[in-house]
């Protein structure tokens, strides 16, 4: 799937020739999978401008609601293997936008924190975020938009209870 809209100037008789089959078409987990693809492609190409990815801006997400410090709950929460966990930790901390220190109270835990270097750049992270959100959902006006993240919320929580935030989101539907 291209990230970019189709070109209304291209020749119907190619467009029609390039089309899927309609059962496919009609196929709404297939359709999730090619725009999710899609998605994480332009995702990926446009964190990596930055020298990080997707996953550096879920650490520091994470971080800034001060939730949870301990670099087991960070994993945990994300469902990072904590090995991948160190690594994106090991950088983040290495270009200043996080801070590990021993936890006072267990020697052999490490607490994680978000310095203001890192939150500055989580709001560059957002503003990519808000840039992939609007190309992706550009035919969507904003009453779709809720209602699309409400359905993705419902059935996001249906299958992992992480991904509610008390129903809120999906009692909107």
């Amino acid at each position: 799937m291209n990230a970019k809209p189709a070109d209304p100037s291209a020749p119907l008789a190619d467009t029609v020739a390039n089309c899927l089959p309609a059962e496919l078409l009609a196929d709404p987990l297939f359709l999730l999978v090619r725009v999710g693809v899609a998605i994480k492609s332009g995702a990926v190409e446009e964190f990596e401008r930055t020298g990080f990815g997707p996953y550096h801006h879920s650490v520091l997400a994470l971080l800034d609601e001060g939730a949870r410090d301990t670099q087991a709950a960070i994993a945990d929460a994300l469902q990072f293997d904590r090995g991948t966990l160190v690594g994106l930790l090991d950088d983040l901390e290495q270009h200043g936008l996080v801070e590990r220190r021993r936890d006072p109270s267990d020697r052999r835990r490490h607490v994680v924190s978000l310095t203001p270097a890192g939150r500055r750049q989580l709001a560059e992270f957002r503003t990519i975020i808000t840039s992939l959100d609007d190309q992706f959902l550009a035919p969507l006006d904003d009453r779709e938009r809720t209602t699309l993240l409400a359905l993705l919320s419902k059935i996001a929580t249906h299958y992992d209870p992480r991904f509610s935030r008390g129903g809120e989101i999906a009692a909107t539907v």
